[in-house]
């Protein structure tokens, strides 16, 4: 029988993310990070399931792969730091043949308030990203941009009469109900129902057609959290505890606080009476009087194509947590699975059979003060929650014996080659089987028994160029991150030289004009081997490199690596001929 023993090496990282508390920094999906965002280019390449992880309309290009969603997650005590793709972790697309847009990597670098703050007066959603998904997908509100301004739609943004995205804008959805605009960027304004199915939120895919409905069966459990909108706050599933402060009470569909301003449930006509008025909600988030006028309802202006076609149920007499449960922001304080002590949260509205409806993710206004935004550089001291992509830390599996054979499963980055080396000693290894090729975020490979105890590892040998999301394309060969571009030298580096088979703490000292020091480092190198517990105080960078019996004395470059500012790329610090092997 083969004896095996494997060395797991947890990272700092890793360990953060399994201690984290705050479901602001451990809700994130990041179980796909390692796989590239893929695209059906059209309803036949759905059909046939062939996913393109590449392509181009002549506008929007993806000319090499790029990893989907989250790549990492830092946190201060205020602010939680998310760099995403932007690229859902499901198959995106196909959208209609006369869309124009398909997504892109948008590089993002995103910060969200972990101390939500409440204000009476409330603040409008703007257009544009209002927060982020926990797939690392953009939020957007509920309209598309086009208002009425007096005598015909405008697509400037502002006014009082907004269309609505999904009634007006739903046909060029996915089947993921997401498009993107022509900057590529990918977003949900209605129900996220490919992310709803990833997170198991009672959604069903119909794996012939690759569709998405909501679920038949009974709801049994609370919605998990979707995401996270700029003030904090969490969006949920639609589906929430019956009585908010009671986590002990069935759980059910969230019902919506908007009726359609039909006449319905104490509603005004706007089919008898014209839009000649907005609703009070409107009239207290724009800070105007209620007369202003929209278009005459009928074919070219049907009702329910504007967000201000709706009533807010609570101004017509009717009462939250007994007529409906959703306030006019789409949210209502309460007990969920993360907070047991209560928070505000926002839910998902759909109707019983699972389509969106208004106002879908959020009001027209934010409940808390939406203090999150995009940021270019981290200018405080974090720590590092999460990394994943090209910087996802390598975890082996429980292996499995049969036939005098051992397989082997790990963690990897789709594009990533790998290597198994073995010994008998823990002194000297030996490559067993090189040149494995990672299948998606998966590497495996049956290894051959012996008689004797083997104690194996698994190292990556190296990565193909890929679109980073610091906006750098990596050069592959390497460490994680793959190297970047060129940047100033390292002072020194200590000690100088290491004998193979061993592990070897370097200490290396930024030259030139270091980044600033809430930046940390993507990844360190000795030649081709990658370090592990990468660390930095100031000036100086610490890491951990094993360096193989087999490896080829002589010198070896020492490098390190930085993210880069956006539209920058990485920065590398490296001391050619800054190592010897002996």
């Amino acid at each position: 029988m083969k004896t095996l023993a494997l060395l797991i090496a947890f990272s700092t990282a890793a360990l953060a993310v399994l201690g984290a508390a705050d479901p602001r920094i451990d809700s994130w999906l990041t179980g796909h990070s390692g796989r590239y965002a893929r695209i059906y280019t059209s309803a036949a390449a759905q059909t046939a399931g062939n996913a393109s992880s590449t392509w181009s309309n002549g506008s929007q290009t993806q000319a090499s792969p790029a990893y989907s969603g989250v790549q990492q997650v830092a946190s201060s005590t205020d602010w939680v730091y998310l760099r995403t793709t932007g690229l859902g972790s499901h198959t995106m697309g196909p959208w209609p043949a006369n869309f124009p847009n398909l997504p892109a990597n948008q590089h993002v670098n995103y910060r969200l308030p972990r101390n939500p703050v409440v204000t009476a007066t409330k603040t409008l959603t703007g257009l544009g990203s209002i927060g982020y998904f926990v797939d690392g997908v953009a939020m957007f509100d509920s309209r598309d941009g086009f208002v009425w301004n007096g005598t015909a739609e405008a697509g400037n943004g502002n006014g009082y009469w907004n269309r609505e995205a999904y009634v007006n804008e739903g046909a060029t959805f996915d089947p993921a109900y997401a498009h993107q605009e022509n900057s590529g960027t990918y977003h949900y304004h209605a129900n996220p129902v490919a992310l709803r199915y990833l997170l198991g939120d009672h959604v069903d895919l119909d794996p012939t057609k690759k569709t998405y409905s909501e679920s038949t069966a009974p709801v049994t459990r609370h919605s998990p959290i979707l995401g996270w909108v700029r003030d904090g706050h969490p969006v949920y599933g639609p589906y929430g505890y019956s009585t908010a402060t009671d986590p002990a009470s069935a759980v059910r569909r969230m019902t919506t606080g908007f009726q359609l301003r039909d006449g319905r449930r104490g509603t005004d006509d706007l089919t008898v009476s014209g839009r000649t008025t907005l609703p009070a909600w409107a009239t207290r988030v724009y800070n105007v009087a209620a007369s202003q006028s929209g278009p005459a309802v009928g074919t070219r202006y049907p009702l329910g194509r504007y967000m201000e076609d709706n009533a807010y149920l609570g101004d017509v007499g009717l009462k939250q947590g007994t007529d409906f449960d959703l306030d006019e922001h789409n949210g209502r304080f309460g007990v969920t699975p993360e907070f047991p002590g209560g928070t505000y949260a926002y839910f998902v509205s759909i109707a019983a059979d699972g389509t969106p409806t208004f106002p879908y993710n959020i009001g027209r206004s934010f409940y808390g003060n939406p203090l999150g935004a995009a940021v270019t550089t981290v200018t405080e001291t974090v720590v590092t929650n999460f990394v994943g992509g090209a910087d996802s830390a390598l975890k082996i599996g429980t292996p499995s014996v049969a036939g005098g054979e051992v397989t082997l499963v790990w963690s990897a980055a789709e594009g990533g080659t790998y290597q198994i080396e073995s010994t008998p000693d823990l002194k000297t290894w030996t490559p067993n089987t090189t040149g494995i090729a990672a299948v998606g975020d998966i590497g495996t490979k049956a290894v051959a028994g012996t008689t004797a105890p083997d104690f194996f590892r698994v190292t990556r040998t190296a990565l193909a160029d890929h679109d980073s999301v610091t906006n750098s394309a990596t050069t592959g060969g390497g460490g994680p991150g793959g190297g970047g571009g060129a940047g100033p030298a390292l002072a020194s580096v200590t000690p100088k030289s290491g004998t193979r088979g061993s592990t070897v703490t370097l200490t290396m000292t930024l030259g030139g004009n270091p980044p600033p020091a809430a930046v940390l480092p993507r990844s360190a190198a000795l030649g081709t081997i990658t370090g592990t517990g990468v660390s930095r105080s100031g000036t100086t960078v610490t890491a951990q490199f094993t360096v193989p019996a087999g490896t080829s004395p002589g010198s070896v470059t020492v490098s390190v690596v930085f993210p880069g500012p956006p539209g920058t790329g990485d920065v590398t610090f490296s001391l050619v001929d800054g190592f010897t092997v002996l």
